[in-house]
């Protein structure tokens, strides 16, 4: 199998989903900080290993989206990229998360404020991937 990732799409797609994310969180910090349990001094430090971390997951989520498009739906275009996007949420996103929520004893809200975010985060990748189109296309050998 020979993938055909178009990078720059990726790379537009998780900083417009890491920003979207921004704000998501600004809005709604003061539910979010109820719904972890958490005051904000307890989570504005100064290490900035949360920010790479999620980073480097919103680089793998808008990876996969660009790899597995092609294949789900045959082309790498704007409905597709949504379609991948949503999929993949409702798949594995936001099932794993209600999951652990539940064990975890999590009130819904978290579920709901996360999730929610993650879904935009997923349909804007794949919506940004989806406008860019496929990579270059695979050497002929």
């Amino acid at each position: 199998m020979t993938l055909s990732i178009n990078w720059l799409g990726v790379i537009v797609g998780v900083i417009v989903a890491w920003g979207i994310g921004a704000v998501w969180y600004m809005v709604l910090a003061e539910q979010w900080l109820n719904a972890i349990g958490k005051t904000r001094e307890q989570i504005n430090g100064k290490d900035p290993t949360p920010y790479i971390i999620g980073f480097a997951c919103q680089l793998v989520m808008a990876t996969v989206i660009a790899a597995s498009m092609p294949g789900l739906f045959g082309a790498t275009n704007a409905l597709n990229g949504l379609y991948t996007g949503g999929l993949m949420w409702l798949g594995f996103v936001i099932t794993a998360m209600t999951l652990n929520h539940r064990y975890e004893g999590a009130p819904w809200s978290r579920t709901l404020i996360d999730g929610g975010y993650l879904l935009v985060a997923l349909l804007v990748q794949g919506l940004v991937i989806g406008l860019f189109g496929g990579g270059a296309a695979p050497a002929a050998a």
